[in-house]
């Protein structure tokens, strides 16, 4: 099982957005090119982003993205569902059923009736992962990077967000 690449942009670029002071927002392209990654790719993660209201589109001139929720109330999960779509990770095609010595037209109801041993585990596995990623939120994460970055760097980054409208002027 991976996630696709969308899920770690997405939890970076979005880590940015949570310093921005009310009332701002950010352009695709400024996270693009602060983060060092594909602009049209993560304009597509911010559309999904925005579907599922993690954030919010702000148009105009100084339009962009804005958090749609607070920090807190984003977890890593509502994050990698929004990218990565709401499906069970294991689909299960009960390839029990085409077992060789089975008779097709009258399976066993262990083979119907009995849930797959192997599909309740994989749906156990995600349902403790899910769990897991459902305790982490973005507020979580911005406290845990505050922590171990230097100080000066944070203000860096606070200030290269603010001062980006100034120098397209």
């Amino acid at each position: 099982m991976q996630f696709s690449i969308g899920v770690e942009y997405a939890l970076h670029c979005l880590l940015y957005m949570v310093d921005m002071p009310s009332g701002k927002s950010i352009g695709i392209k400024d996270l693009a090119t602060y983060q060092g990654v594909s602009e049209s790719y993560l304009s597509k993660v911010y559309t999904k982003l925005r579907k599922s209201g993690i954030v919010k589109s702000i148009s105009g001139v100084s339009g962009g993205y804005a958090l749609a929720r607070n920090p807190e109330n984003i977890t890593f999960w509502d994050i990698v569902e929004a990218v990565e779509g709401s499906s069970p990770l294991f689909q299960c095609k009960e390839i029990r059923q085409n077992e060789l010595l089975l008779d097709k037209d009258n399976l066993p109801d262990t083979h119907t009736k009995c849930p797959c041993l192997i599909k309740v585990v994989m749906l156990e596995a995600e349902d403790q992962m899910r769990q897991y990623l459902q305790n982490k939120t973005l507020g979580w994460l911005h406290e845990q990077v505050k922590n171990k970055i230097p100080e000066e760097h944070s203000k860096k980054t606070i200030e290269w967000f603010n001062d980006i409208k100034s120098r397209q002027v």
